[in-house]
């Protein structure tokens, strides 16, 4: 399961619920999620497809919520140098097929975070659609190929794409399947779960289309600026613990309420922004489990980590203190709440910088952190 935007939501493409895989097999994120199995959790992965006390440090006591930035969240940052394709290429999807790509001239990504990374390598002109989890400001204009996130293969084929980008979370199957018949050159991607998959998917992306110099530029450019602001991590003081945090996807209009565990998509950046992912420190193993008054006193958390939408879809954080379990945590008390934009939270790409920053800016406010 993957929650973002890309979730279609499960950022997207961040933990996310179960969506048919573009290799034709349904399945969470590819070899390291279980799957949901609770009631609550099924009824959440259909939504997605469709459309601090004991820290050591003063808790940050909030009236509302602090939230991202949206000119952050709804901008991309290309590299200076528009790169010349060096084609044909020949790669290997993670689906395990062999695809010969020998022009990138029409470019359809087909989830937001491929998007992000196509239009951050300097392609942005190439690109004739977008998935409805593209959320940034410069692709708002193209045309949607995806009906409540999943592909309609119509609309890719009506425009024409010299190459297609997908994920494993891409569906559905017959979708992706269609495509492919129609002769368009169709590159899967595996999903970036954590910190350490940035580089690699940015490299995966930049060599499917022919720029794998640009594709080393953006890597270390990301790479840079992720490590200035893991730097920027205040220490916590002597004798102080870390904070922790838990991470909480919310669809109110369905009810959906879900805790993050050790496969939510959320533990690196809590860790790398000085915190505890709260949820896989108490024990929850797969991605994402049904809130309980239980599971939420067990996880204990001295924040909480919501997506935007997801907080604005309780009715904010007077809403969610209603939630079962919530008001009476050391977060739910201090309503010490953390917000991030859903289009970038979970998409550990070359934004992600700013999101751990933003991040650490929320949590650390005290240190006047990530400027």
């Amino acid at each position: 399961m993957r929650f973002s935007q890309d979730f279609a939501p499960p950022g997207r493409d961040t933990g996310r619920p179960r969506r048919r895989r573009a290799g034709g097999t349904s399945r969470t994120r590819p070899g390291r999620r279980t799957g949901l199995r609770t009631a609550a959790i099924s009824l959440a992965a259909a939504l997605l497809l469709a459309g601090c006390g004991g820290t050591g440090t003063p808790a940050a006591k909030t009236a509302g919520v602090k939230k991202g930035s949206a000119a952050d969240a709804d901008r991309i940052e290309p590299l200076a140098t528009v790169p010349s394709p060096h084609l044909p290429v020949t790669v290997k999807s993670a689906d395990g097929k062999r695809t010969t790509i020998t022009s990138a001239d029409r470019i359809v990504p087909l989830t937001g975070s491929l998007s992000e990374i196509v239009f951050t390598l300097g392609l942005g002109k190439q690109v004739v659609a977008r998935d409805i989890t593209a959320t940034f400001e410069q692709a708002e204009k193209l045309p949607v190929v995806t009906r409540a996130h999943d592909v309609s293969a119509e609309s890719v084929l009506s425009l024409r794409p010299t190459v297609v980008l997908a994920d494993t979370t891409t569906g559905p199957a017959e979708a992706i399947g269609q495509i492919r018949d129609a002769g368009i050159p169709l590159v899967v991607v595996d999903p970036a779960t954590e910190l350490a998959d940035v580089g690699r998917r940015i490299d995966t992306v930049a060599a499917a289309l022919g720029v794998p110099e640009s594709g080393h530029e953006l890597k270390q450019r990301t790479q840079d600026r992720i490590d200035a602001v893991r730097k920027s991590v205040p220490a916590p003081a002597d004798g102080a613990k870390k904070p922790r945090v838990a991470f909480l996807y919310l669809r109110g209009s369905a009810s959906v309420y879900l805790l993050g565990g050790r496969e939510s998509g959320a533990s690196s950046l809590l860790e790398a922004a000085g915190a505890v992912d709260a949820g896989k420190a108490s024990g929850l193993k797969k991605d994402f489990t049904a809130i309980t008054s239980e599971a939420l006193a067990k996880a204990a958390p001295d924040a909480i980590l919501v997506m935007t939408k997801g907080l604005d879809s309780v009715g904010g954080v007077d809403g969610l203190v209603k939630i079962p379990g919530v008001a009476e945590t050391p977060a739910g008390m201090d309503r010490r709440i953390l917000s991030i934009d859903d289009g970038v939270l979970l998409n550990y790409g070359p934004r992600t910088d700013r999101v751990l920053s933003e991040l650490v800016a929320q949590l650390h406010p005290e240190d006047g952190a990530a400027k």
